[in-house]
């Protein structure tokens, strides 16, 4: 069985702010950021919080880290109560949030980390072999980074020593908000795949925000899409293209004429279009299941004597899934 490693109840936050109304005066204005937000991850498991901006993704990580308290429900990391043993849920997990924002600029990358170090309690060499340790590992000494000041640091090297920072007491639970956000292909890379290896190679549970559906897909075993403040559906990324009622494409490009379409035609399909391009023909046909006509349909345009000159099946993405279940809640 499964271990559960982080476990939402219910949990519903609200903030209150003020709308303008007019020059100087305004209005008190609720705005729910969860509502009812209930959801279960295991072990070694990388479940992604896929959501737009504003969804609740930040508030969501930000009262499992103990940062906020929910206005009612319930949360627990490794079975400790986030609101009630705070400090227990806190030793088990390491946070990355904004990635400017908590170091001294003055420092160098090696000192900042030698300093949350010893805040954590790691001591003497510990410290030391824990902080290189950890240089190396997001890329900074190859970079030939770590000696040098934090104000003098690009946006992907402060990402690299953020995600630095929340391996220090190497907790066995990451929350990781948009860690990703306004990095080069390099650093973004770089992140992806040191998550990965985290999760499945050291068993660490982590919980990845994001906005980005190719990032979302790549990282994640599981996502949960996010809306308004209510999670509006979960699964797999092969599953959650499942969900939406959309057509399957086959692409081919035969050398041909249009006599290709009535072999096709003939074989009971109607939902398709043959283009000529270039003294190609290409074909597109819309169906629900493609598995089950392609061997078929593929003898039947060799065996009349055309060259297929290219084959492949699209699918809905990831993106086609956000938009549907963003569109349907707003319904």
């Amino acid at each position: 069985m499964k271990q559960e490693v982080i476990v939402a109840d219910n949990l519903v936050k609200k903030y209150v702010t003020k709308k303008r109304k007019g020059l100087l005066r305004g209005e008190k204005q609720v705005v729910e950021a969860l509502r009812g937000v209930s959801f279960k991850i295991h072990r070694g498991e990388i479940v992604g919080l896929l959501g737009p901006n504003g969804a609740g993704k930040t508030t969501t990580v930000k009262i499992i880290s103990t940062l906020l308290i929910p206005d009612s429900g319930d949360a627990w990391v490794m079975g400790h109560h986030v609101v009630r043993e705070a400090k227990r849920v806190r030793e088990k997990i390491g946070i990355m949030l904004t990635v400017e924002k908590g170091f001294y600029n003055k420092l160098t990358g090696r000192e900042n980390l030698e300093y949350f170090a010893a805040l954590y309690g790691l001591s003497g060499d510990e410290r030391r072999r824990r902080v290189e340790y950890l240089l190396k590992l997001v890329g900074l000494e190859e970079l030939g980074s770590s000696d040098r000041l934090f104000e003098e640091y690009s946006l992907g090297m402060k990402a690299r020593l953020g995600f630095a920072r929340a391996l220090l007491r190497d907790p066995p639970v990451l929350l990781l908000d948009e860690p990703t956000l306004g990095l080069d292909p390099p650093s973004s890379r770089r992140i992806r795949e040191l998550v990965k290896k985290l999760a499945h190679e050291e068993g660490k549970t982590i919980l990845y925000t994001t906005h980005n559906m190719f990032e979302a897909e790549i990282v994640c075993d599981r996502i949960l899409l996010i809306n308004k403040g209510r999670i509006v559906a979960e699964g797999t990324p092969e599953e959650l293209k499942n969900m939406i009622p959309r057509l399957k494409t086959i692409n081919i490009v035969v050398k041909g004429d249009q006599r290709v379409g009535e072999l096709i035609k003939g074989m009971g399909i109607e939902k398709y279009e043959a283009k000529p391009i270039d003294g190609l023909l290409s074909i597109r046909i819309n169906i629900q299941k493609p598995e089950e006509i392609l061997d078929p349909l593929i003898k039947k345009i060799v065996g009349n004597g055309y060259e297929i000159v290219s084959l492949k099946i699209e699918e809905p993405t990831l993106e086609d899934v956000f938009i549907y279940f963003a569109e349907k809640t707003s319904r």
